[in-house]
């Protein structure tokens, strides 16, 4: 797609963007601090909507903090012309949906976020609001991610069963329908350590900063000995998943809701698994989903074992050159709970 023009860019598109099923997206030098999330909508551009909200401009070039509780829209460094039968989804990376850092992306004419229909021609823009804390941001930094799709490539029920039946997708019992499902740990092997929570009054994290910050200045750990725990309205979990999951090198994964009704939270904002997470092959046998979990309306006890989202599976066009976990900066194979790779390991 890049050497035919289809995926451009004014700075070349670096090799280490590609990811075995994705392609990183690059924050540009501007950033429009706006009064409100918004959507072009059929017919119109996002530069037109800007207009319209902007209440200021944020020059990024030398670093500039995205503060919390505010809506930012930032043009990417990437520009799309696909082909008719190619559109692409979007989500934000694993260590941005770690950060409560609502990232979105957004196209002219676009009537749903992260969507780009078949054939779209035009540029690309992320929508960012820090939700937990405020972060320090720079031209080329990549929060979120694209991926390409012709056709329908997801794997029904059956085509589940069968995968698991021949090696296993997640440790212990398959819940399928409409995916794969999966529930959370409350009941860790060692120690009563369950997940953290965002503490409401943090410094600023400048997301250059790998392995740099103390856990304790901005979560506040959650402790459980009975296998439950009550979550706040408005407050952000990181948890972790019961099940180890495993994708297969043809397929690639992303986390859904499971139903609206068993509780009003959601899990997840980042939720793609490269092919290979979690596979011998890749030497991620025994890796864990974390769960990014937010609760709405009221408070609500969450038990082990409760089922609280969905894998549902893809087929790649191919096995990829290089998986999830090889020679790549994959920062979470293997991983069991686990913060952003911005924060030192409990023990450090």
């Amino acid at each position: 797609m890049i050497e035919r023009g289809l995926l451009a860019s004014d700075q070349p598109v670096l090799a280490d963007q590609i990811q075995p099923a994705s392609l990183d997206l690059r924050l540009g030098a501007t950033a429009y601090r706006v009064r409100a999330s918004f959507l072009a909508g059929e017919g119109r551009a996002i530069v037109d909507r800007l207009d319209e909200f902007t209440m200021h401009k944020v020059d990024l070039t030398d670093g500039a903090v995205l503060e919390k509780g505010c809506v930012y829209v930032v043009p990417l460094m990437e520009r799309l012309a696909l082909d008719a039968d190619v559109h692409a989804v979007a989500n934000a990376k694993s260590s941005t949906g770690r950060l409560d850092l609502l990232t979105r992306m957004i196209t002219d004419g676009g009537t749903e976020f992260d969507r780009v229909s078949m054939g779209y021609r035009g540029p690309l823009y992320a929508e960012i609001c820090p939700r937990s804390f405020s972060v320090l941001v720079r031209p080329g930094m990549r929060l979120n991610q694209i991926r390409f799709r012709r056709g329908s490539a997801t794997l029904d029920d059956d085509a589940l069963r069968r995968r698991h039946a021949q090696s296993p997708l997640v440790s212990g019992e398959a819940i399928i329908s409409e995916g794969l499902g999966f529930s959370v740990d409350l009941q860790p092997s060692g120690g009563d350590l369950v997940g953290y929570r965002a503490k409401p009054h943090t410094g600023v994290i400048d997301l250059d900063r790998i392995n740099h910050y103390d856990p304790a200045e901005f979560w506040e750990e959650i402790h459980t000995d009975n296998g439950q725990i009550i979550l706040d309205p408005g407050a952000f979990y990181i948890l972790v998943s019961r099940e180890a999951v495993r994708v297969p090198p043809d397929c690639a994964a992303e986390m859904a809701p499971y139903l609206a009704m068993v509780g009003e939270f959601r899990v997840h904002y980042a939720g793609f698994f490269d092919p290979g997470f979690g596979d011998d092959v890749a030497g991620g046998a025994g890796s864990r989903g974390v769960l990014e979990v937010r609760c709405h309306e009221a408070p609500f006890v969450l038990e082990h074992g409760q089922v609280v989202g969905r894998l549902v599976y893809e087929a790649m066009a191919g096995v990829p050159a290089r998986l999830y976990g090889d020679d790549l900066k994959s920062n979470y194979q293997g991983q069991g709970l686990k913060l952003s790779k911005h924060f030192r390991a409990p023990d450090q």
